[in-house]
């Protein structure tokens, strides 16, 4: 009976540290983490935001909201004046790739490649959004 009750506790709290953090992973935990960033936006970017979409003009603010932490953030120059560009990368495992020495999907020693892919990017100027482009579609 003891061991059950470890166990149950020990799931119980790898579960709750798993969604502490995890839970600014998506728009909606963010929002949920930080209630009184998404409140303080206009009832237009709120409605842009909680489907993880922003335009220009939006804060740093609401778009960390929308589309979360940066993988880097770039320091800069536009017509005098210093800028921010923020760069979401994407992940990804080539969906069939096999190596050399590979032998199928229960070869447990072969690792796939990943390649890093430039998905988003966001520029900023005086802490408001001047330029996004998707480079790979959302």
């Amino acid at each position: 009976m003891q061991g059950r009750v470890a166990r149950v506790a020990l799931t119980f709290a790898i579960t709750a540290g798993a969604l502490i953090f995890s839970g600014c992973a998506t728009t909606g935990g963010r929002i949920s983490q930080h209630p009184e960033m998404y409140q303080s936006l206009s009832p237009r970017d709120q409605a842009l935001v909680s489907q993880g979409q922003i335009r220009p003009g939006m804060t740093m603010d609401a778009v960390w909201v929308a589309w979360g932490t940066p993988d880097q953030k770039i320091p800069d120059n536009m017509d005098g004046r210093p800028t921010e560009t923020w760069v979401y990368l994407r992940y990804e495992t080539p969906p069939s790739y096999g190596g050399p020495y590979s032998y199928g999907p229960f070869d447990w020693s072969y690792i796939p490649p990943k390649f890093v892919h430039p998905s988003r990017g966001v520029t900023f100027s005086n802490g408001r959004v001047v330029f996004f482009r998707y480079l790979i579609p959302p």
